[in-house]
């Protein structure tokens, strides 16, 4: 298993970058609105959040689900040294603007150090192992060099491997390709989706209940609110945490060993079905 210690949100040693740096705009997973480099009224003096343990209930499950992968720790710790744009003001524009940066930087991270788990030694784990090296090196810039950073042009490099690691996880179990699909409350109860690319796909709300989704691709998939209850993901390829967290499931949800089950899983009772009527004995 790859170690992606440093690919995991360590909030203890971040200055609260999430929560200033980014926009939020009120909807279904923000209560208010948030303009961008501006402290979320919830963040408190000490970098911590103040409704954390509320988040889902106070309107901001958006905030529960999103992770920097590392990056606001990078960020606080490496790329400025510790610095605080609190009590060093000069600091922020260029704090904020590395974050933006360094956080999808460290996505790729994340999904490179997976494909390299799957890729067996040969050219394409090279060059994934290259690839991973040289993202690495960018997330690990100054901010002067930081604020030079393609991260579209970089990513549009890195797709192609992942995507090429992916279809040799997959070859031989004929999975379909709903790449980018829209399946918005889509009814996949008991679905065989072995081995498909559901790669961006759209699943919110999608009913998953007993669906099959081994070596299934899910790499950006939106799972928010798609019903995982005794869906079988426990060899589910690039599923992040994030993913999980935004979907709902229960206890007889597989997962991999890597992933934990969300404590809100817990909380979900599938609705009872109405009971018929007896009919009076004869």
């Amino acid at each position: 298993m790859a170690d992606t210690t440093g690919l995991r949100a360590d909030c203890t040693r971040c200055v609260g970058l999430c929560c200033v740096a980014p926009a939020f705009a009120a909807s279904a997973d923000f209560a208010r609105d948030k303009p961008a480099g501006r402290p979320c009224h919830h963040l408190r003096v000490d970098s911590r959040c103040g409704i954390h343990d509320e988040l889902r209930d106070r309107g901001y499950p958006g905030c529960v689900v999103f992770d920097c992968f590392g990056a606001g720790q990078r960020v606080s710790q490496v790329t400025f040294a510790g610095r605080d744009w609190r009590t060093d003001p000069a600091t922020a524009v260029g704090m904020f603007a590395a974050f933006t940066v360094t956080r999808p930087l460290h996505e790729l991270l994340w999904y490179l150090t997976e494909a390299l788990t799957l890729t067996p030694a040969g050219p394409l784990h090279d060059e994934l192992r290259a690839a991973r090296d040289a993202t690495d090196a960018l997330a690990g810039g100054t901010p002067q060099e930081l604020s030079t950073v393609d991260v579209d042009a970089h990513r549009d490099l890195v797709n192609p491997l992942l995507a090429a690691a992916s279809e040799a996880a997959r070859a031989g179990i004929g999975g379909a390709d709903r790449r980018g699909a829209l399946l918005l409350g889509a009814d996949l109860r008991g679905a065989d989706l072995r081995g498909a690319n559901l790669r961006g796909a759209r699943l919110l709300g999608a009913d998953l209940r007993r669906a099959d989704l081994r070596r299934a691709d899910v790499t950006g998939a939106d799972l928010r609110g798609a019903d995982l209850r005794a869906a079988d993901l426990s060899d589910t390829l690039f599923l992040h945490q994030s993913q999980l967290e935004a979907a709902r499931g229960d206890r007889h949800t597989a997962l991999p060993a890597r992933l934990r089950r969300p404590a809100h899983w817990t909380t979900v009772v599938p609705p009872t079905p109405a009971r018929r009527p007896r009919r009076p004995r004869r």
